[in-house]
């Protein structure tokens, strides 16, 4: 296995986005909070310090992230190649090549271009120089680490570098229910909020604005809970037809695989959605430990199914349809 750990420092990566022409952020696809606000925290420091600097998006993003972008210009990798000049790719929240498609070749024939912030546990060779640091609450906060470096003065307000970050930050740690919310995350979250940020604004953008269908869809998978390993293990399943006849993109699922873990007993969470023929996505969640010592490291199990994350928030994507991929699942998490 790759042996995926730091291999640079902040100092040298800001020493190559100044010496950089034009830069290139990327993120994985169907990004999440904390990889386009990363992105966007990024795009707006380097442009304000003179960078010339280009945001990449792909796959479909959700409309809360949407809003929080606001006027900052993201664009479609798969409507738009990418640009042949850029001599410098920052990728941030990833370092998986099947999370980087569609550009994961052109990435590749820039390996000595890239640099990637990541978080989390297991990745690839796909960037020269990387920070790797499994400890922190959200790419974010190592995304501050390097605008320190840089010695960018940060701003509050809509639009804002600090909005991006506490929107990365905060969504990322459940707002700052899961158990990665450590110390680092609640002094970062202050100095973002002393910077001027209206988290009751981004609160309600990022939670509080669904469609009718999310609720719909919603009552669909907890009408699907079963319960398995006496009770410790919750699964939810979302099937093409449910999509379909609620009117629910797959964006509006996260957050579903959650609702089962208010139950006292149960240990791991697990949502199965159908996504497309033939193809489905697996979300996990689990608890940190009690008294008894019992939890499940998710990252285990989702690696177990070519996928990764975190050890309590983890996914993966099986090429089978959802009863087969129940199965697998099943047997998976009994013999772990």
């Amino acid at each position: 296995m790759f042996n995926y750990v730091t291999n640079t420092t902040f100092a040298e990566i800001a020493d190559r986005i100044r010496a950089a022409g034009h830069v290139a952020l990327i993120t994985h696809s169907k990004p999440d909070g904390d990889a386009v606000g990363s992105q966007l925290a990024l795009r707006r420091a380097l442009s304000a310090l003179g960078k010339r600097v280009t945001l990449y998006a792909m796959g479909p993003i959700e409309r809360s992230l949407i809003t929080v972008a606001g006027e900052t210009p993201m664009r479609q990798a798969e409507d738009d190649p990418p640009y042949d000049d850029h001599d410098l790719l920052l990728i941030v929240d990833t370092g998986a090549w099947s999370q980087l498609e569609p550009l994961a070749q052109w990435i590749r024939q820039r390996h000595d271009l890239a640099v990637v912030l990541d978080h989390h546990v297991h990745g690839d060779d796909v960037a020269a120089l990387r920070i790797v640091d499994s400890n922190a609450a959200a790419a974010a906060t190592l995304v501050i680490r390097l605008l320190d470096e840089l010695g960018y003065e940060l701003t509050g307000g809509v639009g804002s570098v600090a909005e991006a970050l506490f929107f990365a930050l905060a969504t990322d740690t459940g707002w700052f229910r899961f158990a990665n919310a450590n110390a680092d995350a609640f002094a970062l979250a202050a100095r973002l909020m002393e910077a001027g940020i209206d988290n009751s604004r981004l609160y309600q953008i990022s939670e509080e604005s669904f469609e009718p269908s999310r609720l719909a869809v919603e009552a669909r998978a907890l009408s699907s809970l079963e319960y398995a390993l006496d009770g410790r293990a919750a699964f939810q399943f979302l099937r093409l037809e449910d999509l379909k006849e609620t009117g629910a993109s797959v964006e509006e699922l996260t957050g579903l695989v959650n609702n089962p873990m208010s139950v006292g007993t149960v240990r791991i969470s697990i949502l199965l959605a159908e996504t497309e023929p033939g193809r489905t996505k697996v979300s996990f969640r689990s608890k940190p430990p009690l008294d008894d010592g019992l939890w499940i490291d998710v990252n285990e199990l989702a690696g177990q199914l070519n996928g990764g994350g975190h050890a309590h928030a983890a996914g993966a994507r099986l090429p089978c349809g959802i009863d087969e991929a129940a199965r697998i699942v099943r047997r998976t998490l009994e013999e772990l």
